[in-house]
Parts: C-alpha cells; structure tokens; sequence
C-alpha cells in the first residue's frame, strides 16, 4: 500500500467518524431531547448511510488497489477487478449521498425562514441538484455495455462511453454541486439574521451552517483532477477526486447536523446547575403574596379614602417548546412577566 492508498484511508476515516459522531448526536437531540424528529433529519440519516456506504467501498478499494499504478496489478489481476468494482459502487453511493444531503439541508432551511424569495432560491437549488445528480448517476451506473463491464473488462467483452463525455459531464455535475454547496453555506446567514434570537447565537449558527462552504471549496479543488477519470492509469490519477469527494458529504453532513446541537448545551447547564435549582423555587412554579392581617401592611399601599391598592408580579422564563420541529435550530428563551392591580377596601 503506497502513500496515495493511505492518504484515501486517513482522509475517509476523520471525515466519516466526524460525520458519524455529529449524526448521532442529531438524532439523540432530535429523538431524545426535543421529541421532533422531522423529515428532515430522516432524510440525512439515509444520507448518512449512503455516505457509510460509500466509506466502506473506499476503504475496501483502497486494499485493492485505488492509488495504485496499473504495473502494481501484473501479479495481481484478481485484485484490478476488485478495486474497479469498489470504484463504480463507490462513485455511484457518493452521487446518491452528495444528492440527499443537499436536499436535506435545503429542507432544513425551508422549515426556518419566512422569506419567499429564500424559499424559491431553495426550491431551485434542490431541483438542480436532483435533476443534474440523477443524470451523472445514470451516466455512472450505465457507463459502461454490459453494466459489469466495468470491472470485468479483463476477462469479458463490452463498451464503455466516450471519456470525454463523461468528464464533461463530472465537470457540469461539479460547477452544480459547488454552486449548490456555496448558496447553501451562506444562505443561512441571511435567514438566521432575521430571527428571534440573540447577536451572539445568530453569529454561532451563521457559522456552523457555513461550514457548507467547505463542501463546496472541495469540489472546486476536485475540478482540475476530473480529467484522470480518461487517464489510462486511472486508478492511480484519480485518489485525488476520491479524497476530495469523502471530505465533501463528510462536511456537509457534519455542517447541517452541528446546527441541531444547541439543546444538548442546554441540557449539560441544567444538568450542572442541578444541584444549586433544587434549593430555589422551580421555574414554573409562581407563589403569591397573602395578608392575614393588618401587620401585613407593607403587602399594601394606602391610598386616600381608606382603600388599600396591591400589585401582584409574576416572572418567569417561558417553557420550551420541545414540541416543535424547528426547535433546535431557532430555540426561543423568553422572558415572562404578569402583573396585576387592583384596590380593596378594609372593614
């Protein structure tokens, strides 16, 4: 295994266990903490095992041979058929993760803002993806006349399409992707802005949500190394794009799934001030005052004509609403404040 297979290996591992680990979380918040899970998060996890998926073919195809010049096969035929049949299944599981996830983000998007206009820019992007994604997965799928082909094209007869035609269309499925990854990494900014919530957390999830962008900077670094995919060594001139590809669904996925994270973190201050809130009154709980006679005055403000005025001032911090979907991306902790005056007249 030389330095290019190992740099696959690395690449998909840190960026699959990151994306597994902020998954879980997700769906521990989702299930767990805020009982909501929408359809949404459904729709990332099938991403997410998509994206499983497409990690245990890339690490498969890595023992076989991906990174590996064609003279490293001489002695090892069986191991060509291997690593080419890890790549197919391995490129079409990466189309069908990169497409679900982008839906799933815009989904997420579409349930907070109110805009019309981000809600159109969204409905077009989903579209796109899903319209230019399933024709490369088409092309990818079929590339090749008998589909097996592909992988066995040592030892049976087929065709393949032009590889020019297929760059051509990796390269229109790319600029799509990254436009995609772009809008969908700075749009939250924009929606976010508008909400109800504080400067500090609208800038905490403008950023987390901006971590799309990453995604997208990966696929413009992939762009030049799609033309391996017509390289007679093919295997070896393409561990770039297949390097690139593991860290675009791992980011994206962890990007969208870190920004549903916020009630763990209040759940932890709960957890820790627990001790202290059992010698205070509960939250929701709101005694009044009571006069049980007139050594109580100081309840009282007397007023002329012997009446006697009380108000009465209830605080508190408003319930969760762990019941609703969009809790854990737009939390809303608000202030309560109830008062009440009226006057008596002593006997």
């Amino acid at each position: 295994m030389n330095y290019r297979s190992e740099s696959i290996i690395i690449a998909t591992a840190v960026s699959m266990g990151i994306s597994l680990i902020s998954m879980f979380l997700r769906c521990f918040v989702r299930l767990r903490v805020v009982r909501a899970f929408g359809k949404d998060d459904a729709t990332m996890v099938v991403a997410m095992i998509f994206n499983l998926a497409f990690a245990i073919c890339t690490f498969a195809g890595a023992k076989y041979g991906f990174g590996q010049q064609m003279t490293w096969f001489i002695d090892k035929p069986g191991y060509l058929r291997y690593a080419l049949l890890y790549w197919w299944l391995g490129q079409n599981f990466y189309l069908v993760t990169a497409i679900v996830a982008k839906v799933s983000i815009a989904m997420t998007l579409l349930r907070i803002t109110p805009n019309k206009i981000h809600a159109a820019i969204l409905y077009t992007i989903s579209a796109l993806t899903v319209l230019v994604g399933t024709m490369f997965l088409l092309v990818s799928i079929f590339e090749c006349t008998p589909v097996d082909y592909f992988w066995n094209r040592l030892t049976k007869s087929g065709t393949c399409i032009d590889p020019n035609a297929l760059v051509g269309i990796a390269y229109t499925a790319s600029v799509v992707a990254a436009i995609a990854d772009f809008i969908l990494g700075l749009l939250p900014c924009f929606i976010i802005w508008n909400l109800q919530m504080n400067r500090r957390t609208k800038i905490a999830l403008a950023g987390i949500m901006g971590l799309g962008c990453i995604a997208g900077a990966t696929v413009i670094v992939r762009i030049p190394y799609l033309s391996a995919y017509k390289h007679a060594d093919f295997l070896h001139a393409t561990h770039a794009v297949s390097i690139c590809s593991n860290i675009e669904t791992g980011v994206g996925i962890t990007a969208s799934s870190l920004a549903t994270l916020r009630p763990i973190f209040r759940v932890l201050r709960d957890t820790t001030s627990g001790s202290r809130s059992r010698k205070r009154p509960t939250e929701n709980s709101y005694p009044l005052s009571s006069v049980a006679n007139n050594s109580d005055k100081h309840h009282w403000a007397e007023t002329a004509g012997g009446y006697h005025s009380m108000s009465t001032t209830i605080t508190g911090r408003q319930p969760s609403m762990q019941n609703v979907s969009t809790e854990s991306i737009t939390p809303l902790y608000q202030g309560m404040k109830v008062e009440r005056s009226f006057q008596v007249e002593l006997a």
